[in-house]
């Protein structure tokens, strides 16, 4: 068995499902998270159910870029209070208003700006968009990218962040100047493309690595590490 397919089994039987991506509508929980657990479906991977919890999830995609999800979804609430959780309603928002709503995400300026490019995009979307295509649109990187496809539109595409290159690198799989497509292709060459499980292993590194590598000394106690050392 590789590598990358023993740090899935071994953190997954240590967590369980963890049914992200969380929406405001769902009221399951997952207490084997760090931080909030409210609005998650472990073992439920039906969602999103509709078109609108698609776009609340590309949203809380943007929003999410640089700070905490207990943020995002305070800024989730305060749209979907004012009817602009939706593409019509955020359309009849004025810049002034976005931003305010979305200020507790933090960086609301440049934010509201990427949600109001990404508007124009997903208002006349017909189909599953391309990687690329998501790309294109100004404030949506590679990350930010593959957790809409990954969550939002049920295309297995692997997500990486800083949590997973940190429990990587400190593991010995990856040099610590790995490129983000670098790890992508290694975890993708790994596992075949399977939507539960990428969804599931992208939100067990960020559990797992809330737990051992959010403070230095980074993995102290991992018991990943002697897997590999």
């Amino acid at each position: 068995m590789n590598k990358i397919q023993t740090i899935y089994n071994t953190i997954f039987s240590l967590y369980g499902p963890q049914g992200w991506w969380p929406l405001l509508e769902c009221k399951g929980t997952n207490p084997t998270k760090t931080g909030s657990i409210q609005g998650y479906h472990p073992n439920d991977y039906s969602y999103p159910k509709n078109n609108a919890q698609v776009f609340e999830i590309c949203v809380g995609s943007i929003l999410t870029q640089n700070t905490s999800w207990s943020n995002v979804e305070k800024a989730l609430l305060n749209l979907k209070k004012r009817n602009a959780l939706n593409t019509k309603g955020m359309m009849q928002l004025s810049d002034g208003k976005l931003r305010e709503l979305i200020k507790v995400a933090g960086y609301y300026n440049q934010k509201a700006r990427y949600l109001r490019g990404f508007l124009e995009f997903f208002k006349t979307l017909k189909k599953v968009p391309s990687r690329e295509e998501l790309l294109n649109i100004k404030g949506i990187g590679p990350e930010t990218a593959d957790s809409m496809l990954l969550y939002a539109f049920k295309v297995p595409s692997f997500v990486v962040d800083s949590y997973t290159k940190r429990i990587f690198s400190y593991c010995g799989l990856i040099q610590r100047k790995a490129t983000y497509d670098e790890i992508k292709a290694l975890c993708e060459q790994s596992i075949e493309p399977d939507l539960k499980i990428y969804q599931e292993f992208h939100a067990l590194l960020v559990e797992h690595a809330k737990r051992y590598y959010s403070k230095k000394p980074f993995g102290l106690n991992c018991p990943l590490k002697k897997l590999f050392l």
